[in-house]
């Protein structure tokens, strides 16, 4: 029956990733957007925590884990977004829901293979102002959207070396398009039309990304967890054209009285390297917690065209502490008990610098892995909140307190087994 969930989940689903506005920050605009969380609502629920490998959920932040499950596992995850942008003088609100990832994988005995897709990053903001305008002591009428964004689709592996160590791999096919849009109007009526940009492009890039696990028992009960990946540097192509036109406005629709296109020069845009490393400590389906930091080189990014000279890139970070607790994983009497209890939390300072102020973000999570019962294996529900804040009111910008609900299913079936026949 599994065979048939995916299946249909699959096509259903992945429509729905390539074409959905899963943004709602003006700090989507820089770069190439905001990079999505490389994870499942599990690891999500623990602060972003990557670095137990899992015997009945695919571990998407490390290739090396792939190895350590025990069936055919299918997960697929959605999160739905409460955002509240504020600036020194006023505030709104912005809401979102997205689906995150899906990803199969399939365990052969020391090998372990795993595919899916999932958003890379994301653009999504609409903004209105008004500002004075220097030249004639009027005032500009603004208007800014964006949309669009990069997915990423990939193909893994892990070949167990060891009875402690595993390593892995990911291949990577990144794609999308991104379209900015910005209006402007000065409020003169000797001036009938406003002017509109319009900014698009179509972007692809090939990435690996390589990890590794080790763990070994301690006094028979105890398990330690040491785990790295590395993402080397890759370079994005594409290229964006530049549409600007006077357009007349009338019941929220724009018609083009004068247009020109242009092809703007060529970027240099690249993809961050990354290195993470982690450990952690703990009792097998009874609880663990551990630490991981990663180093981001997003000092190599730029913007997706020239002339933002207040705007600069750096390198990032990221650290995450989290953990679960299960009360009695073999419970037949107490349904709570066999429940799976996450929390953690996590700092990131994400290398882009407006203003000379850094735009850094940090939350804290809870979630709970709930049992569905009648399915083989140890298929479940898991259901995370995460509260945090991003950006600062200072030096004109953008401070962002937001609020995610997200839900990871979790199914697990054997597959490859011959059937006997008496």
């Amino acid at each position: 029956m599994i065979k048939q969930i995916i299946a249909g989940l699959c096509l259903l689903l992945s429509s729905v990733a390539f074409s959905q506005e899963n943004n709602a920050s003006p700090y989507s605009f820089y770069g190439i957007g905001d990079q999505k969380f490389k994870g499942t609502a599990e690891n999500r629920s623990m602060g972003g925590l990557g670095v137990l490998p899992d015997s009945i959920h695919i571990n998407l932040q490390n290739p090396a884990s792939y190895g350590a499950l025990k069936l055919t596992t299918f997960s697929v995850g959605a999160t739905t977004s409460k955002t509240s942008l504020a600036t020194s003088a006023e505030s709104t609100n912005a809401g979102r829901t997205t689906v995150d990832y899906i990803a199969v994988a399939l365990p052969f005995k020391k090998i372990g293979v795993a595919f899916g897709i999932m958003p890379y990053t994301s653009v999504g903001y609409r903004i209105k102002d008004s500002v004075p305008n220097t030249e004639d002591n009027l005032y500009r009428e603004r208007k800014f959207d964006g949309s669009g964004g990069l997915n990423r689709v990939f193909a893994g592996a892990s070949y167990k070396v060891t009875k402690n160590l595993a390593v892995g791999a990911d291949f990577n096919y990144y794609f999308g398009s991104i379209e900015t849009k910005s209006i402007v109007r000065i409020l003169n009526q000797s001036i009938q039309y406003p002017t509109r940009e319009v900014n698009s492009g179509d972007y692809n890039a090939v990435a690996v990304n390589f990890g590794a696990f080790y763990q070994a028992n301690i006094n028979k009960k105890y398990t330690w967890t040491t785990s790295a990946t590395y993402t080397p540097e890759a370079k994005i192509n594409g290229t964006t054209k530049r549409v600007t036109a006077t357009i007349s406005e009338a019941n929220d629709s724009e018609t083009v009285i004068e247009d020109r296109e242009q092809t703007l020069p060529g970027t240099d845009m690249k993809m961050a390297s990354k290195i993470t490393v982690g450990s952690g400590f703990g009792e097998d389906r009874k609880w663990f917690v551990g630490a991981e930091f990663s180093s981001i080189g997003n000092d190599k990014l730029s913007n997706r065209y020239p002339g933002l000279n207040n705007v600069s890139f750096e390198k990032g970070s990221r650290f995450s502490l989290g953990g679960y607790y299960i009360p009695k994983y073999y419970s037949f009497t107490s349904y709570l008990s066999r429940v799976t209890y996450r929390a953690g939390l996590r700092y990131e300072k994400s290398g882009l610098v407006i203003n000379n102020q850094d735009i850094n973000d940090y939350a804290v999570s809870l979630g709970f892995g709930l049992p569905l019962s009648g399915t083989i294996g140890s298929s479940n529900l898991n259901i995370g909140l995460e509260y945090g804040q991003r950006g600062t009111k200072t030096a004109g910008l953008i401070q962002e307190k937001y609020f995610n609900l997200f839900i990871g299913l979790s199914l697990n079936d054997r597959w490859f087994v011959k059937r006997k026949y008496e």
